[in-house]
């Protein structure tokens, strides 16, 4: 391996494994992917910012991994994690030119491990939406076909993963956000379970359901980076003091003894796209047959997710976006009254926000706000916890009967832009297979498992006991060695001409 567009192609495990033999180096691979980048940005639109200093940071580490387990390898950052001295705006006018004076921890981490970080990648506004069409900086589009979405909110993360824009990126989930762009963009992505992971330096949407987590090509890929990121954070007040462990030991290919749970609720007939039930249900066949067991499961209160869901995160979110006034930091209106001395301090805060905020930003806001009111409290947050607890119960006593749970991941494959921007509701029925597990705190993962007639990627989503990683792994791992749906490629990022034109222009052999 030693270059052109196989290298791009690479997944992470395999590309550090390369790195550590000295076959490459962390500049060449660097500069490989940010030239690969500049090709098919303008059709992609995949990050908001790349950075000018990422070639001098893979050339500073040297010739030897040192025992560092990422050393060399290329990240990209959702843009609502916080690295220091780069802007950090979670797609937001609000925080225009703000650049956090930290690191979140999990950036550090990476950094620890000798990852190089090359840019941070596009979103939904705050983490509101689920097609990363509510951006300041515009929309990202889907690899798979650029007239459709990339899903959300960690819409770039998934686009530049899938076209080969990077090799691993983080991004953030609080109700779905990194696992329905994976299932979108054909990728795989796990949100930890709760408290997995440090939040530490992450931007909060919705506080006790945010987690950060990585969007790779594979299962080896993603247990990889979470083996580096995982662990308790004394900076993190909800960072789980639980020990982590050694991942690679569940990337085996052996089911056998797995107890598979299919809760019929998530097959409700006319609730999920025919194409997209018969990929998941041929996936779970196949593991079947590698020596598996289905087991019928039941998570009644599932009905009540989106309810539940979408009160707890705007009400969280509105508390959690109080702080953006334009006052220390990030955008600031001008006004007459807001520019003088002794002004109107309410309508400098008021223009802001009206200015700094978009559309979707807004209503979740003014939700959260009405379900915090005085006289609404008890009504609709209070009871929103009471019975989301009886959905985490749901989980407990199905994880009696089961080892792992197994459901789509989304509904359909990935719509086209602008379908539902003027149908709020419809948008955030797109979470529905996946809003559960964060509500009730469970890890989750999606991966590929198959393709629409359209050519449009299908998710399956695993979700296990909490902390247990583990069976994820495991499971997915072997359901990727007995298929191929994680290895293909959408046309837009069939990049050989595009390197051969390339390399010719430079002068360079094509590899």
């Amino acid at each position: 391996m030693t270059g052109g567009p196989e290298l791009i192609w690479s997944e992470a495990a395999a590309l550090v494994a390369q790195l550590r033999t000295g076959r490459l180096q962390p500049l060449d691979v660097t500069s490989s992917l940010l030239d690969h980048i500049r090709l098919v940005e303008p059709s992609l639109h995949a990050y908001v910012r790349l950075h000018d200093d990422a070639e001098a940071a893979a050339r500073a580490l040297g010739s030897s991994p040192n025992g560092h387990s990422l050393w060399g390898l290329p990240v990209a950052i959702k843009d609502n994690i916080c690295i220091q001295g780069k802007p950090t705006t979670c797609a937001s006018k609000i925080l225009d030119g703000f650049v956090p004076p930290y690191s979140a921890t999990v950036v550090e981490r990476l950094r620890a491990a000798g990852a190089v970080i090359v840019g941070q990648t596009n979103m939904d506004e705050f983490a509101f939406g689920s097609s990363t069409e509510t951006s300041c900086y515009g929309i990202t589009r889907n690899p798979w076909d650029t007239e459709r979405i990339p899903g959300g909110s960690s819409g770039g993360s998934a686009a530049a993963v899938a076209a080969g824009e990077a090799f691993v990126a983080l991004g953030s989930d609080t109700g779905g956000s990194i696992r329905q762009p994976a299932a979108l963009c054909g990728v795989t992505g796990i949100k930890p379970t709760y408290g997995r992971v440090s939040r530490y330096g992450l931007i909060a949407f919705g506080s006790s359901l945010d987690q950060i987590g990585p969007i790779a090509r594979s299962v080896a890929d993603v247990a990889l980076v979470l083996q580096v990121i995982a662990g308790h954070d004394p900076k993190d007040a909800t960072s789980a003091d639980v020990p982590v462990p050694d991942y690679s030991r569940s990337l085996v290919d052996d089911v056998r003894g797995m107890r598979l749970g299919i809760p019929r609720e998530y097959f409700v007939s006319g609730g999920i796209d025919p194409e997209v039930e018969a990929a998941v249900r041929a996936a779970i066949d196949q593991l079947v047959a590698l020596g598996a067991t289905a087991v019928p499961i039941s998570l009644p209160h599932t009905e009540y997710a989106i309810s539940i869901y979408y009160l707890t995160a705007t009400a969280e979110a509105s508390s959690n976006l109080s702080r953006f006034d334009g006052i220390q930091y990030g955008f600031r209106a001008k006004s007459k009254a807001a520019g003088k001395k002794g002004g109107d301090l309410l309508a400098l805060y008021e223009q802001t926000r009206d200015q700094g905020f978009g559309d979707e930003a807004k209503r979740r806001m003014l939700l959260g706000t009405y379900a915090l009111s005085a006289g609404y409290y008890d009504a609709y947050y209070l009871k929103a916890q009471q019975v989301r607890a009886l959905v985490k119960r749901d989980f407990e006593q199905a994880f009696q009967a089961c080892d792992c749970i197994v459901t789509p991941t989304t509904p359909t494959a990935a719509f086209k832009i602008g379908e539902k921007m003027s149908d709020p509701l419809s948008m955030y029925l797109s979470d529905i297979y996946t809003i559960s597990a964060n509500l009730a705190g469970v890890p989750a993962m999606s991966l590929p498992c198959g393709m629409t007639r359209s050519g449009l990627p299908i998710g399956l989503q695993l979700s296990a006991k909490p902390f247990d990683e583990s069976a994820l792994f495991r499971v997915g791992h072997t359901y990727q060695r007995h298929t191929d749906w994680h290895a293909r490629r959408p046309p837009l990022a069939n990049s050989d001409t595009r390197f051969k034109t390339q390399d010719a222009r430079r002068g360079k052999s094509s590899g």
